[in-house]
């Protein structure tokens, strides 16, 4: 149990040690004890450690339940190698009998901006009988959300209830909203939060109030910002969102405000954080982090691969950077500090040239960052994948998986 407590909370690394010395000791894992140190291996892309683990199922002839073998593909989804999951999927086809392997396949592909197989997996569902959870139309929805699928998406929502007995709840409702303010339909996404039968919450709104940053929407944003705040007046996320906003169009007195008004609530924005595994090592880098005892070589070579990105002709996007600094040489060093920049860099300083390079970000990568690892991607000749807050991202050649709709 003290295994699957820790993976709960998010304490992965402990979770994987707890694992590995309950080997050390003889103690045999069960299905649940696997399930669970898949997922700390699926939540840190350790891929490494998560084949070994696929390894150590066979070798022992662990039976592959259903539940385990959702974990299994889970594992291989979040870590990048989408294509081996459906794979293996396929090869266990004809023994799944419980919804599990299918929502995970189905939310791997939908992660990963496959929306079209991410559909057409949810109708072989329906032609062998399988019957949709909540968990299914959740990723089903996230699916056409990335795919930018919005009047399928709209026929599956409201198909829910009719035709599978699923009834919609918030997190539906906030698929819903998703998928609409991606899409640039900012009035309809307040439409299905006005009408709908629940009581939007905080993180209903927060999506929509996204939606208006993404695509510029001040006056809409500052409307639905003040909901926010009326629901929790001391919302730090809403102050960010809308502070990103307005330094996005260049407005710095309202983003000073706002950044002022955060400092004195004495809440702290959630650093960026991103991880890279390495020989079976976390390295694990903040926004600004000099921590690491590679500091020194490390920002020496971004100042070299910036470089060599601006010779490629990346031009930085300052206009992702919070504070009003007047600067635009100063902007450049900010977004230099990203977390993603750094891992990549640490990344790219100590694996063989070709090696693929994976990293996970605990926040959605900016706008910059994105547009600067295409280059990093087709610069080093390597490919790049990134799974952030809100989907995953495959760089290779200068181009991304995600076709900059994200």
């Amino acid at each position: 149990m003290p295994l699957r407590g820790n993976q709960m909370v998010g304490h992965f690394m402990e979770a994987l040690d707890i694992f590995h010395k309950m080997l050390q000791k003889g103690v045999g894992p069960n299905e649940y004890t696997l399930a669970s140190a898949l997922a700390a291996c699926a939540n840190l892309v350790a891929l490494d450690q998560g084949r070994w683990m696929h390894v150590y199922i066979r070798k022992n002839e662990i039976p592959l339940n259903d539940r385990l073998l959702a974990g299994l593909i889970d594992m291989y989804v979040k870590c990048g190698e989408l294509e081996f999951a459906s794979k293996l999927f396929n090869s266990e086809r004809m023994s799944i009998r419980k919804v599990w392997p299918w929502n995970a396949m189905i939310g791997g592909f939908a992660m990963h901006g496959k929306s079209k197989e991410a559909i057409e997996l949810f109708e072989q569902m329906k032609v062998e009988k399988v019957s949709p959870n909540k968990v299914t139309f959740v990723a089903l929805l996230n699916a056409c959300s990335h795919g930018n699928r919005v009047e399928e998406g709209r026929g599956y929502f409201e198909s829910m209830a009719g035709c599978f007995g699923v009834e919609p709840e918030l997190e539906h409702y906030g698929c819903m909203v998703d998928l609409l303010g991606r899409s640039g339909r900012l009035k309809e996404a307040e439409e299905i939060i006005s009408s709908m039968p629940l009581t939007p919450d905080v993180a209903i709104w927060g999506a929509l109030l996204s939606a208006c940053k993404t695509h510029k929407d001040i006056e809409m944003g500052e409307r639905i910002g003040k909901i926010v705040r009326e629901l929790d007046s001391d919302h730090l996320g809403c102050h960010v969102l809308l502070a990103n906003m307005y330094s996005l169009t260049g407005n710095w007195n309202e983003a000073r405000t706002l950044r002022e008004k955060i400092a004195v609530s004495g809440k702290k924005k959630t650093p960026g954080c991103s991880s890279i595994e390495l020989n079976g090592t976390f390295h694990q880098f903040l926004v600004g982090d000099r921590s690491h005892p590679q500091t020194k070589e490390l920002y020496m070579f971004l100042d070299e691969m910036t470089t060599k990105l601006k010779m490629a002709g990346y031009i930085p996007e300052s206009g992702e950077v919070l504070l009003d600094i007047d600067d635009n040489e100063d902007r450049e060093t900010a977004l230099l500090k990203h977390s993603e920049k750094l891992a990549i860099a640490f990344g790219l300083m100590n694996t063989a040239p070709k090696t693929p390079i994976r990293i996970v970000k605990n926040l959605r990568v900016c706008g910059d960052c994105h547009l600067a690892i295409k280059f990093i991607s087709k610069v080093y000749d390597r490919e790049i994948v990134v799974r952030d807050r809100i989907r995953y991202h495959h760089f290779k050649d200068g181009a991304c998986s995600c076709n900059d709709y994200w």
